[in-house]
């Protein structure tokens, strides 16, 4: 067995990291990861360098994870700001750490690649040691898989996060109206309302796959993406090559949705779809719109989910808004490992008190589901 940590993904064969892939997650796909490093989208002054775990057996790729040194906690979404604040009290560096995630992509999905149990616990040995190499304060493995978590737990020196997202579930739903009369009356007549101003003939919105978008619609999606990070005082992160790549490389799975009002382009959500789920990822408009927000995102996305038959569409990370349109609580799950005893214990008693109020948080929710028989 060779085991190493390599500073690009294109150093390994497209084909080769594919299979080890084990399901349809499409923000494993070498394609994905590879097109955020040779874009620019990951660069060490924005914090991430590319450092990925592979095993080799005979010259073979048996087991991997996509793996980044981590100089800041950006791009990430399970929120560790309080843990390097206690680190520098301590006066002691929580930065650099091995971040074991997809970046950017609060998406659950395998995390340690491997087709057996006794690789994916290579890899997590692999983890640790590298850490102790390079004197990390930690390792962080973030919205992982099932197979991942009873690997990572079975090790016993890592300890558990959770938290919440919001998904919509299809439940066999045959049209829109379907969905809207498992609501409650109250919630079916809000998104009745909602929805009634993008009815009128002068809006129209189409979605386009991968392969349907040429160079003119691509500058229309990169530039809404940018305007709406700006206009949050967020930096815009991605690059237009990221997206130029995706739609080349991955055309089947990238799906946009282009909302235009009497012929003019205002706004796109850009979504990857596999696996018999869309996720939503970006969403950005020219200029502002009421409720032109809900209706990209949310309703024209669970209409797509209906007509192609969708299970699931997981529309993004938090929002607690998206409770009254149909989506439920989903817990997402985490495992971090912190080397110094004496704050691994600290943050152990932390996430025993948030867990308490996560859980208190999930009743207040169910207590509030838009269904008219809770589910």
């Amino acid at each position: 067995m060779d085991a190493r940590f390599l500073p690009a993904l294109e150093r390994i064969d497209r084909a080769a990291w594919n299979a080890l892939v084990p399901d349809a997650n499409p923000f494993l796909r070498h394609e994905l990861l590879a097109a955020l490093e040779t874009s620019g989208s990951l660069r060490r002054e924005l914090g991430w360098t590319a450092h990925h775990a592979t095993l080799w057996r005979d010259g073979q790729l048996v087991a991997a994870a996509p793996c980044y040194l981590k100089a800041n906690s950006h791009g990430e979404f399970v929120f560790d700001h309080g843990w390097a604040e206690a680190y520098a009290r301590s006066g002691l560096d929580y930065y650099p750490k091995l971040l074991v995630a997809v970046p950017y992509s609060p998406v659950s999905g395998p995390r340690l690649l491997a087709h057996d149990a006794a690789d994916r616990a290579a890899l997590v040995d692999m983890l640790r040691a590298e850490a102790v190499r390079l004197s990390l304060s930690s390792v962080h493995v973030n919205f992982a898989a099932p197979a991942d978590l009873a690997a990572l737990d079975a090790e016993g020196h890592w300890l558990s996060r959770f938290d919440y997202q919001f998904h919509w579930p299809n439940r066999g739903y045959a049209t829109f109206d379907d969905f809207l009369t498992a609501l409650t009356s109250k919630r079916r007549k809000e998104i009745r309302r909602e929805r009634a101003a993008f009815a009128a003939s002068h809006w129209s919105f189409e979605w386009r796959r991968g392969n349907e978008l040429d160079a003119d619609d691509l500058v229309f999606v990169y530039a809404c993406y940018v305007r709406t990070f700006e206009d949050k005082g967020n930096y815009p992160a991605l690059t237009r090559a990221l997206f130029e790549s995706l739609a080349r490389d991955l055309p089947d799975v990238v799906r946009v949705l282009v909302a235009s009002e009497r012929g003019e382009r205002v706004a796109m959500a850009y979504c990857l779809e596999a696996g018999g789920a869309l996720y939503g990822r970006y969403w950005g408009a020219l200029r502002y719109v009421p409720g032109l927000h809900f209706e990209c995102c949310y309703y024209r996305g669970i209409e797509h989910c209906i007509a192609q038959r969708l299970v699931r569409f997981e529309p993004g990370a938090q929002g607690e808004h998206k409770l009254a349109r149909g989506f439920l609580p989903v817990a997402t799950h985490s495992r971090h490992h912190v080397r110094d005893p004496a704050l691994a214990a600290a943050i152990a008693r932390a996430l025993e008190r948030e867990t308490r109020w996560f859980e208190q948080y999930h009743r207040s929710l169910e207590a509030h589901s838009p269904y008219a028989e809770r589910g």
